[in-house]
């Protein structure tokens, strides 16, 4: 798979959004082939750990975050979910799993439905290593400040508003692939 063929489908123009998004995907991405290198005992799969960390937020395009340049109509939360149903349209059901199971440290039915979150009642829980790494090195990096690298403390700090839960995966994941 060619990601950047991909990404050149969806976000022809050279513009911030592009720019912005290409950034933060290879700063994950980085993150995440770092790991790969340190733990060969976690026999992840380094090929495909690249490129669904590259495209792991194709979907932003179609959400309303203009302080990230995307000027959409859905919901930002739901960019996972358009990210998941683009990759399955290309072709790519794995790659699509990492779209939809990265937001926070993962979502579960009941949080959406406690908090009436603008996504269908699923669990959208990071499930294999792959999955669960790139939702991991996710959240050290933020669009809206992309040259800011957060802490594992900041980064947790920052995942509370998810609930205890995701803050617990999120340390589970620090201690396994830090």
């Amino acid at each position: 798979m060619d990601y950047n063929k991909i990404i050149e489908k969806y976000y022809p123009d050279d513009d911030e959004l592009r720019q912005l998004l290409l950034l933060h995907s290879r700063q994950v991405a980085n993150r995440c082939l770092e790991c790969c290198d340190r733990h060969p005992e976690l026999s992840l799969d380094r090929q495909f750990v690249e490129e669904a960390a590259m495209l792991h937020d194709i979907g932003i395009r179609w959400c309303d975050a203009p302080g990230i340049y995307c000027h959409g109509d859905s919901p930002y939360l739901c960019h996972g979910l358009i990210g998941g149903r683009v990759l399955r349209e290309e072709g790519f059901p794995r790659h699509a799993r990492v779209c939809e199971r990265h937001t926070g440290a993962g979502l579960t039915r009941q949080q959406i439905e406690e908090r009436q979150l603008p996504l269908p009642l699923a669990d959208y829980l990071p499930e294999t290593l792959e999955e669960q790494l790139i939702c991991y090195a996710d959240k050290f990096y933020s669009k809206s400040h992309p040259q800011r690298l957060l802490t594992a403390e900041q980064t947790a700090k920052s995942l509370e508003k998810f609930g205890l839960d995701g803050v617990e995966r999120f340390l589970h994941w620090h201690s396994l692939f830090s």
